[in-house]
């Protein structure tokens, strides 16, 4: 079991699924989450949570103050899963909130999304290989400005930007880093 941190939904319980993911420590999403605020990155954002797992960050980013948040989990034991946080999250939630799940794997959903995004996570198995986050992190649509965020194991290469993606800083949490990017 993961908690939601803060805004609306805090101390909220939500399910992560029995196997196959790599939940956020509490302790790197509140680091995510605290840059992110500070940078004014989510208020009314529109967000893509990539390899959603149990569905946290963007859940997360939802309950601060996210407009529509979109998880995307291809697994379907973890997309049951996002489905059932996000409607426990939406119980409370404003009214203008949008929450979807996509189960269908990252880069379907990637080939057939024609909407920006203002935030976007990335926190896919380490065991990803790195031509295919570069095909990822290619294939966003993304605002000006927007922020991307990859979750990868520290041992794990910086990843491989695309044009129109700027590199912009990384932290090193533990076996975790995190690798921040703004679109130009």
């Amino acid at each position: 079991m993961t908690r939601i941190i803060s805004g609306f939904a805090g101390s909220l319980t939500i399910a992560v699924p029995p196997k196959g993911t790599r939940p956020t420590s509490d302790r790197v999403r509140e680091a995510i989450f605290s840059s992110l605020e500070a940078r004014d990155a989510i208020d009314g954002a529109r967000v893509l949570d990539l390899y959603a797992g149990s569905g946290a960050l963007g859940l997360e980013a939802a309950s601060r103050g996210a407009a529509h948040v979109t998880l995307v989990e291809k697994h379907a034991a973890a997309s049951a899963v996002c489905r059932k946080n996000a409607a426990l999250l939406l119980k409370s939630a404003p009214q203008q909130l949008r929450i979807e799940v996509a189960a269908t794997p990252v880069q379907t959903f990637l080939a057939s999304n024609t909407t920006p995004n203002d935030l976007v996570f990335i926190d896919p198995p380490y065991e990803l290989g790195e031509a295919e986050l570069a095909a990822d992190l290619a294939a966003l649509s993304l605002t000006p400005g927007a922020v991307v965020l990859v979750e990868r194991s520290s041992r794990s290469p910086e990843p491989g930007w695309p044009a129109g993606l700027q590199p912009e800083r990384s932290r090193q949490y533990g076996d975790t880093t995190l690798w921040w990017a703004i679109a130009e």
